[in-house]
């Protein structure tokens, strides 16, 4: 039994924790937003094309549905009997969840697959584990590609405001640390297999190990599961998706409808790293590495980078919360009606 005290200490850790991510994405809507003169904001939504943002927001829930295709190819290596129903709320419950909590969507949505004990918690989160290391490599290459062909015109901005603080922030003497403490673990571990028979016989052990096994089993599922072809033509649908929807939302807007397919795939990508922040659902980061980049690449005003970036994630949001909420409701109806 767990001291309540314990408990106490959990809960108050956790609110803080979420108070602390959610003052950064105050701060950063703050500078986002701090020369923006409100008369102006306003006429820049007023002057937004909302059929654009509605055909934006259609093509980011195909892109949802397309996600969850993805991922029960994934799971049908640990069940084949996962439908695409438990799928989708899955991913559409985790969207919802990381509003709240970032990165907790991706437990939510394991816990949605192993409800019914179809998959273990454990093979499920190691599946998400292939998708997000897959998603990043993605993004990884979109950046390679988009350097290819537009150096002179993008080179300098990824340089100046990512490249540049990651090496300030990432210093040799870092390096050698995170090195030291890999040796540090490779030994330990060599050392833990060593004597395995005898470790497996402490509970708490057995039940890390066990944990372990069911991740190992999530993580070879994209080498056991049927159709790869398939799973590789989910992968482009959902970063075409990605990268419509960023096109859409240029065309919403009379100000910077100049903009053509190459910048909207660095709107795509920049956006990304403004999503990949963990805040809650993005918020205030996208806005202000958005809005920054409009203004360094392309000298496009503040209050009109803040606008197309508010509108851009805004409407984005709105799509996850409305799914989510509906796979919610359904989840419950389903979970009473059992």
């Amino acid at each position: 039994m767990i001291p309540e005290n314990s408990n106490k200490s959990i809960t108050f850790k956790k609110i803080v924790k979420y108070l602390f991510l959610l003052s950064i994405a105050g701060i950063l809507l703050y500078f986002s937003f701090r020369e923006v003169k409100w008369q102006d904001f306003m006429a820049g939504l007023k002057s937004c094309n909302f059929y654009w943002i509605g055909a934006s927001m259609a093509i980011g829930v195909i892109g949802f549905i397309v996600r969850a295709l993805r991922w029960q190819l994934l799971l049908q290596p640990l069940n084949g009997a996962i439908t695409f129903r438990e799928a989708y709320d899955g991913v559409a419950i985790a969207y919802l969840t990381n509003f709240a909590v970032p990165r907790a969507g991706e437990f939510a949505r394991c816990g949605v697959v192993a409800r019914n004990r179809k998959v273990t918690f454990e093979g499920a989160l190691g599946t998400v584990v292939v998708e997000r290391a897959l998603d990043m490599v993605c993004l990884l290459l979109w950046i390679v590609v988009l350097l290819l062909f537009k150096w002179n015109e993008f080179g300098g901005f990824l340089g100046d405001e990512l490249y540049m603080p990651l090496k300030e922030k990432f210093s040799t003497r870092l390096v050698w640390i995170l090195a030291g403490f890999a040796v540090v673990a490779a030994a330990g571990l060599a050392v833990a297999w060593i004597n395995r028979e005898r470790l497996l016989k402490i509970k708490i052990v057995a039940k890390v190990a066990d944990i372990i096994r069911g991740l190992m089993q999530g993580l070879v599922s994209l080498f056991k599961m049927k159709r790869k072809w398939l799973f590789i033509l989910y992968t482009l649908m959902i970063w075409l998706t990605y990268w419509l929807t960023s096109y859409t939302t240029i065309m919403a807007f009379p100000t910077v409808g100049h903009l053509n397919g190459a910048d909207a795939l660095f709107l795509m990508i920049v956006g990304g790293l403004g999503w990949a922040v963990p805040v809650q659902g993005g918020l205030g980061a996208y806005h202000f590495i958005v809005s920054l980049a409009l203004a360094s690449v392309y000298g496009i005003a503040q209050t009109t980078g803040v606008v197309f970036a508010t509108i851009s994630h805004e409407a984005q949001a709105l799509a996850m919360i409305i799914c989510g909420v509906v796979s919610l409701v359904s989840i419950s109806l389903s979970s009473k009606k059992n």
